[in-house]
């Protein structure tokens, strides 16, 4: 009688045990998704002061703003940035753009607020972001391609990009990348940074991502490898290539560095969506990154400032013109033939085909002054 009553007791006391270590188990995964309330996807960590929150997302946004401004300006004032492929730089600007002028103020007003974020304003800012980023990746790739004609091909294959077809390939990526959201928002699948739901990529997001990012990172890195490898081969013989191809060629390196600088920026961010699939990962780390992949959109103008000088004495002028109330002329200053020296010579390179072919010539050349010395454009 002791036994059979005995063990009945030890089984349910063994019950009680384990049915206490399960509730302890939920108790401490609650705590966990608990600890990550209090960071915002739109006002960032609470941990932080207002006022420190405040003053980062206000200084990105101004600094950000009047940066991507500059840039676009500078392909409308100088005369050598006046080119038909170079408003793709632009294009990139005005997503750049879009996320310093209005997502960013969008938290900066919520905070100021002192209101918690709604559901609407965080898929706004989300949904914006997500559209920028798409039309900065497909953007990309086709600078890389620009750029490729520009340096390496004959001119008559770069005369094919007429005004006309540049306006139309920008049209086509931003209707690209606006569908892609949209499809996005109403199938509702994958994860939702606003309603925390973190887990679970769907298949349609896999095809997408690798359609839409995978395939155009790639083609544009294919693109610039071949184009720096073209370029040295073809300047390592004794002839030197125009002025104007150089200049050409140092803004393609601020292209493949400001693509590099992309990489950098939003990888870190998909890298973490991709490993959440399998790993549970904090939504500090995400929302964190998000954010630093975001800062991307108040830096791209200043790589350009230092990594190509036609950007750079733009912004100079732009400065002394907006801020310092100084008279700045924007407009090539031309000499006539009296003020040609006779000595000059005309330069000819056989060396890049865009660079060297009759069409390239014209009538009427003009005259810049660079390092002292009066060089011809072709």
């Amino acid at each position: 009688m002791n036994a059979t009553t005995t063990n009945p007791g030890a089984t349910s006391t063994l019950a009680e045990i384990m049915g206490l270590e399960s509730e302890i188990r939920m108790d401490k995964a609650e705590n966990v998704l608990d600890s990550d309330l209090d960071i915002s996807p739109v006002t960032l960590s609470s941990a932080w002061s207002r006022v420190a929150r405040l003053l980062l997302l206000a200084s990105m946004a101004v600094g950000g703003s009047v940066g991507n401004v500059f840039m676009i300006s500078a392909v409308v004032v100088e005369d050598q940035l006046k080119k038909r492929g170079n408003a793709f730089l632009v294009n990139v600007a005005l997503a750049d753009l879009l996320v310093t002028g209005l997502v960013i103020p969008v938290s900066v007003i919520v905070i100021l607020a002192g209101h918690e974020e709604s559901v609407n304003t965080c898929r706004f800012e989300w949904t914006l972001e997500a559209l920028c980023f798409l039309v900065t990746v497909l953007t990309l790739v086709t600078i890389a391609a620009e750029n490729y004609i520009r340096l390496c091909l004959p001119r008559e294959r770069y005369a094919m990009l007429t005004p006309s077809r540049v306006t139309m390939t920008i049209i086509g990526l931003w209707m690209i990348s606006v569908m892609a959201v949209v499809l996005q928002s109403n199938l509702d699948v994958g994860p939702d940074f606003c309603r925390r739901r973190f887990s679970g990529v769907a298949m349609e997001q896999i095809i997408g991502a690798v359609l839409l990012v995978g395939l155009p990172t790639l083609v544009t890195t294919f693109l610039y490898v071949v184009l720096v490898i073209q370029v040295r081969h073809a300047t390592k013989g004794s002839y030197k290539p125009p002025v104007a191809f150089f200049w050409d060629y140092e803004l393609t390196k601020a292209n493949i560095y400001s693509c590099v600088m992309f990489m950098i920026f939003w990888l870190p961010f998909g890298c973490a969506v991709c490993l959440n699939s399998f790993y549970r990962i904090s939504a500090h780390i995400l929302y964190n990154l998000a954010w630093f992949a975001l800062s991307k959109s108040c830096f791209n103008n200043l790589l350009y400032c230092v990594a190509d000088r036609h950007f750079r004495s733009a912004y100079v002028k732009l400065f002394h013109y907006c801020c310092c109330k100084t008279t700045v002329s924007f407009s090539r200053r031309t000499r006539g033939d009296g003020g040609r020296n006779p000595s000059d010579v005309r330069l000819k390179v056989h060396i890049i085909h865009s660079y060297t072919s009759p069409a390239s010539c014209r009538s009427t050349r003009e005259l810049r002054r660079l390092n002292g010395r009066d060089v011809y454009e072709l």
